[in-house]
């Protein structure tokens, strides 16, 4: 089993495109979406969920009214430590919870006057400070739901994916979980190929998404800033000892730099694996939420579709054919690839 990543240091470059095509193409394979802050594979592969799943990655302050019950008065040490301003005080009685669920101290109907502690579950930040100094025992530090991950089905095979909640984070846990499960789906099934979809950027997500991938798919595009980023990436995959590849998407829109794209791989001993040009006919196959080598007419939606029916469209086109391409050569570099660990044994000994 050989563990592909697709990456791009930053985002807009075509990266999921080329990941729903290499679906198609690619026989033996599980699909993960490790992109968990933005995730949009499902857009082209429409996948039926099988298993939703609770990711729990992350804590919030939530407050015992009994425990509490204003005995702070008119200050408290939990709103004096938070420095992320979770916490408040309010005066006064009454019954109710706040947005997370957590009671403030009036709910006990303590007496009037007091200082209330009240925790907002958007600014609170699970640092677990104002548990440890309250005095009275009164906050606990408890598990929230961060999002989701989800097993399903493609007409492609099988696909994990993941979606994390409104302003959650630990996204880089998310991505391990996801990856996790992909790789345990491909060794049940006796798969040949992980194929992920990585996130845009050098953050954690993409840290995650990267370690112990046999090839990294560097897709970029010839602009200023296009290149920058693919550069930021090349290094990160070398820090880690990760072997990289790289493609550039719509190279004809600027061939000087993409020649300079070329040159930089060239220094760095990085092999150029495809060259796609411009072609409108991707931008048909996305409106219609469809890989842009796969066959539009299975596509059930688009039956009827008067855009369907342009040849530019069809899984033939010049960016299909070079996608196709492409899929060959990265197969040809997987086959051919050491494992993870001892590629990046090789890159040690040869940096010494």
């Amino acid at each position: 089993m050989k563990e592909l990543l697709v990456i791009s240091g930053k985002g807009g470059t075509g990266k999921t495109s080329i990941v729903g095509a290499f679906a198609v193409l690619a026989e033996s394979k599980v699909l993960a979406d490790s992109d968990v802050d933005a995730a949009d594979l499902h857009l082209l592969l429409n996948p039926t969920v099988k298993t939703i799943n609770e990711f729990r990655a992350s804590k919030q302050a939530v407050l015992d009214p009994a425990k509490c019950a204003g005995q702070c008065s008119a200050s408290a040490a939990c709103a004096e430590v938070c420095r992320f301003g979770a916490i408040s005080l309010s005066c006064g009685t009454g019954a109710g919870t706040n947005a997370g669920g957590s009671m403030s101290v009036s709910d006990t109907g303590g007496a009037a006057g007091a200082g209330f502690p009240h925790i907002d579950p958007v600014s609170c930040e699970g640092c677990g400070v104002c548990a440890r100094a309250c005095p009275h025992g009164a906050i606990s530090m408890e598990d929230v739901v961060s999002g989701h991950w989800f097993v399903s089905d493609t007409a492609y095979g099988p696909m994990v994916h993941a979606r994390l909640g409104v302003a959650q984070e630990n996204s880089g846990k998310l991505v391990t979980q996801v990856r996790r499960e992909a790789r345990a789906i491909a060794e049940r099934q006796g798969l040949e190929y992980v194929i992920i979809d990585g996130p845009p950027g050098i953050g954690c997500p993409v840290i995650s998404s990267m370690s112990g991938v046999d090839l990294a798919l560097i897709v970029t595009e010839p602009t200023v800033s296009g290149t920058h980023d693919m550069r930021r990436v090349v290094e990160l995959a070398h820090y880690f000892g990760v072997r990289t590849a790289v493609c550039i998407n719509k190279y004809d829109l600027d061939e000087a730099s993409a020649e300079q794209i070329e040159e930089y791989c060239r220094s760095e001993r990085i092999e150029v694996a495809g060259r796609i040009p411009f072609d409108e006919g991707v931008v048909g196959a996305l409106v219609r939420g469809v890989p842009m080598v796969a066959n539009a007419d299975s596509c059930p939606v688009c039956v009827g579709d008067s855009v369907q029916a342009s040849d530019s469209a069809r899984p033939h086109g010049k960016a299909a054919l070079a996608t196709r391409e492409l899929w060959r050569r990265v197969a040809v570099i997987l086959k051919q690839s050491p494992s993870s660990q001892a590629y990046a044994r090789e890159v040690s000994i040869r940096d010494r």
